[in-house]
């Protein structure tokens, strides 16, 4: 099992907003049923932490090509991330297994 987390430096101020059009990717990959639930988070102004930052977070079971065949690229996505990106100043994804049972059969982030 994996936690994917893409961070997303926002430019200063626009950290809601992005938050908000990031909650609204994440919602048409979970209507698809292409992404397990996922936790939307900031740091910046009243957090201690990296300033005007999101993260989104989600686990899969495994990792897989997001450009294989068998995946089609939900309507209207395209638009969503057009949306996202007007805020993004850099951003990254990063990979993390989880380390024997974890969570014993009762997984927080798809339960």
């Amino acid at each position: 099992m994996y936690l994917i987390r893409r961070t997303f430096k926002i430019q200063k101020g626009k950290t809601r907003d992005a938050a908000e059009a990031a909650k609204q990717v994440s919602a048409k990959y979970k209507g698809v049923g292409q992404r397990t639930p996922v936790w939307i988070y900031v740091s910046g102004p009243t957090t201690p932490g990296p300033a005007d930052t999101i993260y989104m977070d989600w686990v899969e079971e495994k990792l897989e090509n997001p450009y294989r065949e068998e995946n089609k690229s939900p309507d209207g996505l395209k638009d969503l991330f057009q949306e996202l990106y007007q805020y993004v100043e850099e951003s990254k994804i990063e990979f993390f297994q989880y380390y024997g049972d974890t969570f014993e059969g009762n997984n927080p982030f798809t339960n």
